[in-house]
């Protein structure tokens, strides 16, 4: 059977990555134009809080998956499951949980850094104005879904991993070929 303990442990972990997550699209850095006492035109960036929340959000979204696969032995290092539904719902759910979890971590790593950089153009002839860049809106909040699309697959794929390792054997009685009875 599955551990609840277990289950309730990556839950906690993915709801915190969430919830970080959602802070860093929040938080995600603003920057404005102004203008030094020289007369030159800079570009002037708020806190840059965002970063580390995204940042924290990857680390904690890997300690949950590294959790559920080596409990789960990543599906190829253990014992061979049995044949049943469960082992089929098992492997679907592997691939879409490992696919769903590139792409959150890949948000949330390209929004991190993208948050953290900062242009440090000056515009030294006066006469045109630096752009100011910073993220756009929403990759922290895509970041975000997927967290929740991976801990959904992950939690599903570690209790059908466990029905098909704990099932009961596929054969109640011998299913060889007998050739002394000929």
């Amino acid at each position: 059977m599955a551990s609840s303990l277990l289950l309730a442990a990556v839950f906690v972990f993915d709801l915190i990555a969430f919830a970080l997550a959602v802070a860093a699209e929040q938080r995600r850095n603003t920057a404005s134009l102004t203008e030094d006492s020289a007369g030159r035109k800079y570009c002037e960036y708020d806190s840059d809080i965002a970063t580390g929340l995204g940042v924290g959000s990857l680390f904690i979204l890997v300690a949950s998956q590294v959790i559920i696969m080596v409990v789960t032995r990543c599906l190829c290092c253990g014992k061979a499951m049995r044949p049943s539904g469960s082992r089929s719902w098992a492997i679907c759910l592997f691939i879409t949980s490992w696919v769903t979890f590139i792409i959150g971590a890949s948000c949330l790593l390209a929004g991190s850094v993208r948050n953290a950089y900062h242009t440090k153009y000056r515009d030294l002839m006066g006469e045109r104005a630096p752009s100011c860049e910073t993220l756009r809106k929403g990759v922290f909040a895509a970041g975000a879904a997927f967290i929740v699309l991976t801990g959904i697959t992950s939690e599903l794929y570690y209790v059908s991993f466990s029905k098909a390792n704990n099932g009961p054997p596929p054969y109640a009685r011998d299913s060889g070929v007998r050739m002394g009875n000929l």
